[in-house]
C-alpha cells in the first residue's frame, strides 16, 4: 500500500495524516481474483490470463484490514514486510516554501505465502 501524509512549521508534533491511497495486489491473476473477488479493481490490466503474474491489480477499498482479513481466510500467513518514506518540500501547502514544509510518502510491501 501507499499513503502519505503531511507536516508543516506550525504542526511538528502533530502530522496531519491521510488516508491510504491504495493497496495494490501483485501476483497470479486467477490467485488475486480467488481471494479478493469482486473487490478486486482489474481496469489497469483488463485482459490479463489467469495462468500469469501482474502488478497492475489494486483493490477497491482503502482499508488493510480488510485486505488482511480476506488473505487469512484464503489460508495465507504475512510471510515479510518492508517499508520506507521519502520527503519533499511542499510549498504548496500555502505560505513561502521553507525548510519546514515537507511531505512525506510511505511505502509498505506485505508478502503473504500460502502453504
Amino acid at each position: 500500500y501507499r499513503g502519505s501524509y503531511t507536516m508543516g512549521r506550525e504542526a511538528q508534533a502533530d502530522a496531519k495524516f491521510r488516508r491510504v491511497a491504495r493497496i495494490t495486489v501483485c501476483g497470479k491473476t486467477a490467485l488475486a481474483k480467488e481471494v479478493f473477488g469482486d473487490t478486486l479493481n482489474e481496469s489497469r490490466d483488463p485482459d490479463r490470463p489467469p495462468e500469469r503474474y501482474t502488478a497492475r491489480y489494486y483493490l477497491k477499498f482503502n482499508f488493510l484490514e480488510q485486505a488482511f482479513d480476506r488473505l487469512s481466510e484464503a489460508g495465507f500467513r504475512m510471510a515479510a514486510c518492508s517499508s520506507t518514506g521519502t520527503c519533499a518540500f511542499a510549498p504548496e501547502l500555502g505560505g513561502p516554501a521553507t525548510a519546514d514544509d515537507k511531505i512525506w510518502t510511505s511505502y509498505t510491501e506485505y508478502v503473504f505465502c500460502r502453504d
